[in-house]
């Protein structure tokens, strides 16, 4: 590790290996930031995405990528980690069967764990309001009331040196987000989105994020990259 890299300010950064992680990986670069990823292997039927997170990490010369193994399929509840529910091929009404139950509250507990080590203070999260999947865990309330949590359940929060929980794209739209990716140089074709992905990363085009992240491309007037089976 360099001397630079030691004296600069530190963060992790869930990456999941999609569109949206892998923009905030280069905001948190392009503001100063020593990055360090984390990703999960949580059972997730769309395990491509570990792939692309490990590529995006490594073109994107984060210090450290971490993955984490976590068994989610043995609570199941979701069409991400239970292969009897179908993921859905179309929009649904209220919260949609591709929600994992307590997902984003595991990942950054985790990744908070991983802060307090690091001696790190900042942790960036791709949540998003405003293509609102319908997940409860995506909402700014969710990230104020966990970043609040943090600085109670730690010895660095207890002891004055609180956490700060970023989730820079939650006010973006889609198209936003990819704009603001592009002009930051960050390779989209590394990232995969697709719930259904195959083993090499190709997309269905039919789940609702293949059809959030190409709506997105086409309203920011930029070729999507993804690949189709």
């Amino acid at each position: 590790m360099t001397e630079h890299t030691m004296n600069q300010k530190r963060a992790v950064i869930l990456l999941s290996g999609g569109l949206d992680s892998a923009t905030v990986v280069a905001m948190a670069q392009a503001e100063g930031y020593s990055c360090y990823t984390m990703s999960f292997d949580y059972g997730q039927r769309h395990r491509a995405e570990l792939s692309a997170a490990a590529r995006v990490a490594r073109d994107m010369g984060v210090v450290e990528h971490k993955v984490i193994g976590l068994n989610l399929n043995g609570i199941g509840g979701s069409a991400l980690t239970d292969s009897s529910i179908d993921v859905p091929q179309a929009p649904s009404e209220g919260i949609p069967v591709t929600y994992v139950p307590a997902r984003n509250t595991v990942f950054l507990s985790l990744a908070l764990g991983w802060a307090e080590v690091l001696n790190a203070r900042d942790i960036f999260i791709g949540v998003n309001a405003v293509d609102y999947s319908g997940y409860p865990d995506c909402r700014p309330e969710f990230v104020e009331s966990f970043e609040r949590m943090a600085n109670l359940a730690t010895k660095a929060g207890v002891e004055g040196q609180g956490f700060r929980i970023l989730a820079p794209l939650q006010n973006l739209s889609k198209a936003d987000i990819v704009k603001a990716g592009v002009g930051l140089g960050v390779d989209y074709s590394l990232t995969v989105s697709c719930y259904l992905a195959d083993d090499d990363g190709r997309a269905c085009g039919k789940c609702d994020s293949c059809r959030l992240r190409a709506e997105g491309f086409q309203a920011a007037g930029i070729t999507d990259p993804t690949r189709y089976f």
